[in-house]
């Protein structure tokens, strides 16, 4: 919309939810950005396509936002863009770090990928010490000063890399879009990680003492559930659905069985609907806007999985999740549960992750080819399941029984 930018406005911006743009009708080509969480900046365009963030709202005057988009779109007028960005934007215009992120590279991330929520912690939680720096007097000296400090803090190397591959992706674009000439990360090679290293999979013994951990877990809520509503049957109080009439008393159970048995990634559960479970097919669809590779693939259902979805929907409610909140929306986390039944099993060192490396490992070691394995799982790059090769019974002893 277009209205006269006033500070008596500003202040009364209300936040929709949504991103959207309020036009400056005395300098024309000034707006100002609201975005979804309620963040406001200043913004000039000079042309369809070339724009330039100045500064949030509340650290820029009005006045000044007016007389630095005003030179802006002069110099436009004069040289076809602006000088700051000719000359590689440099000096006091260049935002720092903290304001590329907010303003620029985290509006287009959150366009093009998924998981903003989880970068955007990342970044705020790991570069604090060069946040208020200008982007362009931040070094790589800099980033592997902080990348040391990880390192003697005990991060591992894998761990590790994935924090500067976050802040390297926020400098390669502001150098794709000319804020910046050299990415400050050029020299700065990632640490050597073993890719190949241990898999962890559930020994036969861990994988009876889950499953018995998970009917006992559900034993104990019957009997609670019978001990409540015996209590409120004294009391002439209505009762609570007698979970010793459903097979499983909540989405624990059957998510895990689900997950051992088909390698879905946590967050496909959770975006899991039932229109995309076929029984007919026996077939889950994980579709692509889902999937952390983009591409939608096709999983086969065992009878186990089968079994498990059939009884756990009679009971489900009417949620399109399979695996819904209590509210009915989509589940964002089983954390502390699954802790709590990994400590019940007595099993260590086992992470949710951890059951897609088991359905991989039993595949391999079952003799299915790694091709296979790999459309399964859904990855991208073969190397990613040649982490797996090593369990395939017999590959090396018969390898080397050639020669």
């Amino acid at each position: 919309m277009k209205d006269k930018l006033t500070v008596k406005l500003l202040s009364a911006l209300q936040v929709t939810g949504s991103e959207y743009e309020v036009h400056d009708t005395t300098v024309t080509g000034l707006y100002v950005r609201v975005t979804a969480a309620g963040a406001k900046s200043y913004v000039v365009r000079w042309s369809r396509a070339r724009k330039k963030a100045l500064g949030r709202v509340g650290v820029l005057t009005l006045d000044q936002a007016r007389q630095q988009a005003t030179k802006y779109l002069s110099e436009a007028r004069e040289h076809g863009e602006p000088l700051a960005i000719t000359q590689g934007r440099k000096g006091a215009t260049l935002p720092s770090l903290r304001d590329f992120i907010d303003d620029t590279y985290m509006p287009w991330f959150k366009a093009h990928y998924k998981g903003d929520e989880k970068t955007l912690h990342t970044l705020d939680n790991n570069f604090v010490l060069i946040m208020a720096q200008r982007i362009d007097v931040i070094t790589g000296r800099d980033l592997d000063q902080i990348r040391t400090g990880w390192m003697q803090g005990g991060n591992k190397a894998s761990t590790v890399n994935r924090k500067m591959g976050s802040i390297s992706g926020v400098f390669s674009r502001a150098v794709e879009w000319e804020y910046i000439s050299v990415h400050p990360m050029a020299k700065v090679k990632q640490l050597k990680v073993d890719s190949m290293g241990l898999v962890r999979y559930l020994e036969d013994d861990e994988n009876i003492r889950l499953r018995a951990a998970m009917d006992a877990r559900q034993d104990e809520a019957r009997d609670e559930r019978d001990s409540a509503n015996k209590w409120r049957t004294d009391r002439n109080q209505e009762l609570y659905p007698d979970l010793r009439d459903l097979v499983f008393t909540d989405h624990l159970k059957p998510m895990v069985l689900v997950s051992l048995n088909t390698g879905m990634r946590r967050g496909e559960l959770f975006d899991l609907k039932w229109s995309a479970v076929n029984f007919t097919t026996k077939t889950i669809t994980a579709a692509g806007d889902t999937t952390k590779t983009n591409d939608t693939r096709h999983i086969p259902m065992n009878k186990e999985v089968v079994a498990v979805l059939e009884a756990w929907k009679k009971q489900a409610g009417k949620s399109r999740y399979v695996f819904p909140s209590q509210a009915g929306g989509r589940l964002e986390d089983v954390k502390a549960a699954w802790l709590k039944l990994l400590e019940r099993a007595g099993i260590e060192a086992f992470r949710w992750h951890d059951m897609r490396h088991d359905f991989a490992s039993r595949l391999v070691m079952a003799g299915v080819p790694l091709n296979t394995v790999r459309d399964l799982l859904g990855h991208s790059d073969i190397k990613m399941t040649l982490r797996y090769a090593h369990l395939a019974p017999g590959t090396k002893a018969a390898a080397v029984e050639l020669i």
